[in-house]
């Protein structure tokens, strides 16, 4: 793979007030992730955010949540990111 930018979206499962913030396996289609956070005053999807972009290297205005702000279930972009970062974060959550 090359090291070209791209932008590319994926879903993910989120489990509010987990013990940490981690990644989680695979359930079905969706990526499932841990957060620590509370589902309360958009902190979740703040940590989510944040856990998101320190795993790809990238700066948090490059990741957006496109649809799902106020559910588990969410659709995320990521603007910016090599092909490399983005094959390396799939593999934190197994195959």
């Amino acid at each position: 793979m090359s090291s070209t930018s791209l932008a590319v979206s994926f879903v993910v499962k989120v489990q509010p007030n987990a013990s940490k913030t981690c990644a989680g396996g695979r359930e079905g289609e969706f990526l499932k992730i841990r957060i620590a956070a509370p589902p309360v005053d958009g902190k979740a999807n703040e940590a989510l955010i944040e856990f998101v972009a320190r795993r790809l290297s990238i700066a948090k205005s490059c990741v957006h949540i496109r649809s799902g702000v106020s559910s588990r279930r969410k659709v995320i972009q990521v603007e910016g990111c090599s092909n490399e970062k983005f094959v390396d974060f799939l593999a934190e959550f197994g195959s």
